[in-house]
């Protein structure tokens, strides 16, 4: 018996569109470890893929060949796990007779799911009687599989958890802070739904100096103090900036140095996704453990580039490597901003989309004067000129990272620009 082994391009190899719109729903699995035994490859490899998504991130899964008779030797002398995956492509009779032998070496407190290669509703019936919590019938699906972990592991009562969306510099200085705090600022007004955000750049943030805001505390204590942070210890770190929308400051002081382990902000993401649906994660244009864990837990990654050779080689890097990172996920999005900048040579949208295999949510203009005068009075730009298209773009920004999908455009000219149109047709 030995673990499955795969080569490293079916693992690189994207889930489809229906399997990741699937998983959009699924909660992150809670610390479990997930042995499977099966007979065939078919089956073998949407698990291990499971056990490679983000949501399984704090769960351990091995994958072993061998079905349920190799399950049966292996436990004689090992510990059960919380769950055993076994498939088994024998009939009825075969498929009781191996579950009777691997009774007699099973923890009775382990989760048991088969995957059955026989569409009988009568043996699913029999073997939820005898006590297996799921019968499958092959092929399954990386959704499939993470479904039925996510039933079996969280209490279906548990309230939902907020949507995280990390905003990403492709290269300093491209505006990415101000696109995230606008979007987030839209995504309050617009929906009228709590957003947090967190600003993860400590020694440089600008959050703060967005929107207008002095607080003595923010993400600083709640990183430093992770092992005491809940949902009441970060409502007291939050600062209010709209009627919808709190904030997690940044210290922008250089008295320490910020140097954090990979998984340093996870329990605050997580604490945080559960007091608000929406978690606006504004990312430091640095890469390292935590900023690169930051990204492949996120839920949904933005990536913001401005149109010239450095960022598009370093927006190519990223979302190649997100994409390794997340497989079962969309890619990243992605902004160009700054578009049109006076006397700088500039890559076209399409030739900078091409290379990327991504066509961008929005082009934004480059447009000092607004940019410039709602940064130095701290207000948003939708408050300093509603009127403005960037702020239609920005609207229509809010809309996809939530999953709302594009806003249409209305029709101009009202009524009789409509009826024009009908009469020309």
């Amino acid at each position: 018996m030995s673990d499955v082994a795969y080569q490293e391009d079916l693992m690189d190899e994207p889930a489809d569109a229906g399997d990741i719109s699937a998983l959009n729903d699924v909660r992150p699995v809670p610390r479990i470890s997930i042995q499977a035994f099966c007979e065939t490859e078919g089956v073998a490899a949407p698990i291990n893929r499971m056990g490679e998504d983000r949501r399984m991130a704090k769960a351990q899964t091995r994958v072993y060949m061998g079905g349920i008779p190799a399950a049966v030797e292996f436990y004689q002398t090992a510990p059960t796990p919380n769950l055993i995956i076994l498939e088994s492509t024998s009939g009825p009779d075969g498929l009781f007779h191996n579950l009777n032998d691997l009774a007699e070496v099973c923890d009775p407190n382990s989760k048991v799911v088969v995957i059955g290669h026989h569409n009988d509703v009568a043996l699913y019936r029999e073997l939820v009687k005898n006590g297996i919590s799921e019968y499958m019938v092959a092929p399954v699906t990386i959704a499939d599989m993470m479904s039925v972990v996510s039933t079996l592991f969280i209490d279906p009562e548990a309230e939902p958890l907020g949507r995280s969306i990390a905003f990403v510099g492709a290269k300093g200085g491209v505006g990415a802070s101000t696109i995230c705090h606008n979007v987030s600022w839209a995504m309050s007004t617009l929906f009228e739904a709590e957003v947090v955000i967190a600003d993860m750049d400590l020694p440089f943030g600008t959050a703060n100096i967005n929107f207008d805001q002095d607080p003595a505390q923010g993400i600083a204590e709640a990183v430093f103090s992770s092992d005491r942070i809940d949902e009441v210890y970060l409502d007291r770190l939050l600062a209010s900036c709209a009627e919808h929308l709190s904030l997690l400051a940044a210290p922008s002081m250089l008295d320490k140095v910020y140097d954090f382990d990979p998984d340093a902000f996870s329990q605050l993401v997580d604490v945080a996704q559960r007091t608000a649906p929406y978690v606006v994660l504004d990312v430091p244009h640095v890469w390292n453990g935590w900023t690169r864990r930051t990204l492949e837990q996120a839920d949904e990654v933005v990536i913001i580039a401005a149109p010239e050779l450095a960022n598009l080689r370093n927006a190519k890097n990223m979302i190649d490597t997100l994409r390794k990172l997340r497989p079962n996920d969309f890619a990243p999005k992605l902004i160009l901003n700054q578009v049109g900048m006076p006397k700088r040579p500039e890559i076209a949208v399409s030739d900078f989309a091409d290379p990327l295999e991504l066509e961008p949510i929005a082009v934004i203009p480059f447009d000092a004067q607004l940019f410039g005068t709602a940064s130095n009075n701290g207000r948003m730009l939708a408050e300093t000129d509603a009127a403005n298209p960037v702020v239609a773009s920005l609207s229509n920004i809010a809309h996809l990272v939530t999953g709302r999908g594009m806003v249409k455009e209305k029709p101009k000219g009202g009524l009789k620009g409509m009826l024009s149109k009908l009469k020309k047709k």
